[in-house]
């Protein structure tokens, strides 16, 4: 009877093993290019259709640029946003009016003159089994008073 029921539940454990690999089985590719210099790492986060963050990484960065992996992701939409942390203290810096000093940028390159756009010009649907999303970096600089 303990064989039977032991059998049972893992039986049980294999099958939520698998479903979970059938439903979640896409990976995502994300390069952030364009970037200032090498300094410090880049903070990536990827948000659901709902703006609530699923996942997240820092990465180092070499030639300006930086490729991010996230693999298991169900079919779906999604956004990203991310920053060029260049001082590595893990918040992103701004100014004294609240702009950024640090380079910042959203998926679908979704910036606007202050600020982002709506949240859903951000999203862009996972589908199948590999999915690229290259994001052109973007750096606020300010500009030279002449």
């Amino acid at each position: 009877m303990t064989k039977m029921i032991s059998f049972r539940y893992f039986l049980i454990t294999i099958f939520i093993f698998c479903s979970t690999l059938i439903y979640a089985q896409n990976s995502l590719q994300v390069e952030v290019t364009n970037l200032r210099n090498d300094k410090g790492v880049v903070s990536v986060e990827l948000l659901n259709k709902n703006n609530e963050s699923i996942k997240d990484k820092t990465v180092l960065l070499k030639n300006n640029k930086c490729i991010i992996t996230f693999n298991n992701i169900k079919d779906g939409s999604y956004a990203i946003r991310y920053f060029h942390d260049e001082n590595s203290n893990k918040e992103l810096d701004m100014n004294f009016f609240g702009i950024p000093k640090e380079g910042i940028g959203f998926s679908n390159d979704a910036y606007g003159t202050f600020g982002p756009k709506d949240f859903k010009k951000w999203l862009f649907d996972v589908k199948g089994n590999k999915t690229e999303h290259n994001l052109l970096f973007l750096n606020l600089k300010p500009k030279k008073r002449t």
